[in-house]
């Protein structure tokens, strides 16, 4: 049973649980909602899985908001955890807080069963005690493992994850199903698409393509670039949450769950990504073509039908636009000419 104080949750200023606040897509959604009245409280650990000053830099620019409150921790901490919700009444948790990389998977699995296991149980349990109206959650495109069928449609086996990472993210769905069955808290999966734009993750690819043109070094180009993904751009992703969070949470009344993709639904071979990419930045990149890695796929395309027929609205940023505001972005930040 829900509490009876969240008879119109979007009145007034609601309380909104981020975690992973300081991440690419966390930032951008803690933003959004400040800028449309929320509260917003805020968690993340701030550790250096890449560049931290990038991290404080968003975290500086949320701070500025005085709806918006942070509280420097991790989710694997089930005791932080059980204070945030006693203390500030939450209304909708959005769990963005992961061990993200499908490569760094392979030398580090145990971060990840810390992170997207631990972590992801600790976020149900505090949801169930505190009947929280909504809980919606980051999964990946990877949980599509090396699927044939094109385009990935929510229907698909997805019981084949070919990395750590993805199998963390799939359980991830499994937990949030039991937790719907069991508890009749309302979750909603996000299957996130190769998401990219201005304050991305550095260690993604056009974050380090962008850095090794710039300064002259190689990029390294797998599978002779032949790859395909459905780059989505962040606003797209900020967008598509902020829908559905705006609407009803699923009401299954035996098991109030979904999952969405959330991507472009037009895939792209790497090799005319870095076209753009050079074009964008005026510069030729010098190549250096590596076999595909262990944990990568060959494509990724969504199947979005789902989501637009739910949120009425469809990504429509295009990757052209998209790398150029990238682009704007990056040099007004590192302060290049």
């Amino acid at each position: 049973m829900l509490r009876k104080d969240m008879l119109e949750i979007y009145t007034g200023k609601k309380k909104v649980f981020v975690t992973g606040c300081a991440g690419f897509i966390g930032f951008h959604l803690s933003k959004r909602l400040l800028d449309e009245g929320f509260q917003v409280i805020g968690i993340d650990n701030m550790n250096d899985f890449y560049d931290q000053n990038l991290k404080y830099d968003r975290i500086n620019i949320l701070m500025k908001e005085q709806n918006f409150h942070f509280i420097k921790g991790t989710i694997e901490n089930l005791e932080l955890l059980d204070y945030i919700f006693s203390q500030y009444n939450i209304d909708i948790v959005v769990n963005l807080a992961a061990q993200a990389g499908v490569r760094y998977s392979m030398k580090h699995p145990e971060a990840y069963v810390q992170s997207n296991l631990v972590g992801f149980m600790n976020i149900l349990e505090c949801c169930k005690k505190y009947k929280i109206y909504h809980l919606i959650y980051a999964s990946s495109s990877s949980v599509y493992g090396d699927n044939r069928k094109i385009p990935f449609s929510e229907d698909d086996r997805v019981d084949r994850p070919i990395s750590i990472y993805a199998a963390t993210k799939r359980a991830n769905e499994l937990m949030a199903y039991s937790y719907s069955s069991l508890y009749k808290i309302p979750t909603t999966g996000l299957r996130l698409f190769t998401v990219y734009g201005p304050w991305g993750r550095p260690d993604m690819a056009l974050f380090t393509f962008t850095n090794a043109i710039i300064n002259n070094q190689p990029i390294e180009v797998y599978n002779n670039g032949n790859m395909k993904r459905d780059f989505t751009y962040i606003d797209d992703v900020i967008e598509s949450i902020y829908r559905l969070m705006k609407k009803d949470p699923p009401k299954n009344p035996q098991v109030p769950y979904k999952i969405y993709n959330i991507g472009h639904n037009a895939p792209l071979r790497l090799n005319y990504f870095i076209e753009l990419l050079e074009e964008a930045l005026g510069k030729k990149a010098v190549k250096k073509f590596l076999p595909i890695q262990p944990g990568d796929v060959l494509e990724t395309f969504a199947d979005i039908e789902e989501l637009e027929n739910d949120i009425n609205y469809t990504p429509n940023v295009t990757v052209e636009e998209g790398i150029k505001r990238f682009i704007e972005w990056y040099r007004e930040y590192y302060k290049l000419t």
